[in-house]
């Protein structure tokens, strides 16, 4: 998986993306990416990248030209039509299965807009899909990216040490995880529960599997009308 982010703050991306889990997979070749700063695409001598909108109205935009040509040098280096996405808050929302389906794409583009946004000819040129993480706004669509990239890298193959890991925790099946524990087995009063001490690995797992309803009926309604209505023939 290779991702491609069009950006106006690259060290912003990469210094997200050369730690952790993200750094240690992209040592290992599970991943790459490239930080595409928008100014070097400019044919401003002052590498302006945005302007006044038309029609009136505060702020800039950003110009399309720029963008355009930098989508363009990532196509041509990869060698087709790189599927392009824009993070914005007029968008779907990003949600796990959207993670699992973009994880088998060969490369992404993430288009990362400022100011009032970015000239809509541009957008209707070279963007494929539309996503937002949430509602509320940002100053810059730099951090939605790095969000994406985490949740879409964790379902690629060898990101990940353990297997389970992407597969067995939060929103599967619409469900919220279950409560972990670890050692002492005290902590300030607190006992880990006597199931989890127990070795039977089959009464482990119904607890676990209880728990997680019983965490999405709280503190998750919404997720648990959808897991009772997907489980409703089970």
């Amino acid at each position: 998986m290779k991702y491609y982010i069009l950006t106006l703050f690259p060290e912003m991306i990469e210094d997200a993306l050369n730690t952790s889990i993200l750094g240690r997979a992209k040592n290992a070749g599970a991943i790459s990416f490239e930080a595409v700063n928008i100014r070097d695409y400019t044919l401003d001598k002052h590498k302006k990248v945005d302007d006044y909108p038309y029609g009136g109205g505060a702020g800039m935009v950003m110009q399309a030209q720029p963008i355009y040509d930098a989508y363009k040098a990532i196509c041509e280096k990869a060698g087709h039509k790189v599927h392009c996405i824009y993070l914005t808050p007029q968008g779907q929302l990003f949600k796990q299965q959207n993670a699992k389906e973009l994880a088998l794409k060969e490369d992404i583009c993430l288009l990362c807009g400022h100011y009032e946004g970015i000239d809509e000819r541009v957008l209707e040129e070279i963007v494929d899909e539309y996503y937002s993480i949430g509602d509320y706004v940002l100053t810059g669509g730099e951090l939605p990216s790095l969000v994406m990239i985490d949740a879409i890298s964790r379902m690629v193959p060898g990101v990940l040490t353990n297997s389970e890991s992407g597969e067995d925790e939060s929103l599967e099946n619409n469900l919220l995880e279950y409560p972990q524990y670890s050692r002492p087995e005290t902590w300030n009063e607190r006992k880990v529960p006597p199931i989890l001490l127990s070795g039977d690995h089959a009464k482990v797992d119904a607890w676990r599997k209880e728990q997680s309803i019983l965490r999405t009926k709280e503190r998750r309604p919404d997720l648990y009308a959808k897991y009772l209505e997907s489980n409703v023939d089970k």
